[in-house]
């Protein structure tokens, strides 16, 4: 085999472009929110989506939804979904869902922790500081939720 056949067959994984795909924010008690001195609940939720563009290129898109919450008032509610088109070649198929599940997601997890802190930050609020994600351990969770689901949807 020659050096550019070798080459050509080498895995490659690639960041072709990180951006802000969507972003929103709501404060619906505003301005009577800023005089609330309590301190909020903060619940955060996440979700991932891989989609294959062209050949060789997916775009992975992480959505992180912020709300914080004082009594049963919503003090604000904050969403970005952060995306990146990464290049991905040459890789076993067995390996894409790992890779697209996990390794994405923990390469857009920062931006997508910067945007919302600032977002927050931005409209008069302390920035929200979000721990980091074990990626891995979400990844083999919804993978055994699947696996569950599976022979229950058979029957």
């Amino acid at each position: 085999m020659s050096d550019q056949q070798q080459s050509e067959q080498q895995p490659v994984f690639q960041i072709e472009k990180i951006y802000v795909r969507d972003m929103s924010l709501e404060i619906p008690h505003a301005p009577q929110v800023f005089l609330d001195r309590s301190q909020p609940e903060i619940d955060m939720q996440l979700r991932t989506n891989s989609t294959k563009i062209d050949e060789g290129y997916y775009e992975n898109v992480l959505t992180v939804t912020v709300t914080a919450k004082a009594g049963d008032k919503t003090m604000f509610l904050a969403e970005a979904s952060q995306a990146g088109i990464f290049q991905i070649r040459n890789v076993p198929e067995e390996d894409m869902s790992p890779i697209l599940g996990i390794g994405c997601p923990n390469i857009l997890f920062p931006y997508v922790r910067e945007t919302i802190s600032d977002m927050v930050n931005r409209a008069g609020f302390p920035p929200v500081i979000l721990a980091p994600i074990n990626f891995e351990v979400l990844y083999a969770q919804q993978q055994a939720s699947n696996e569950q689901q599976a022979p229950a949807a058979t029957h």
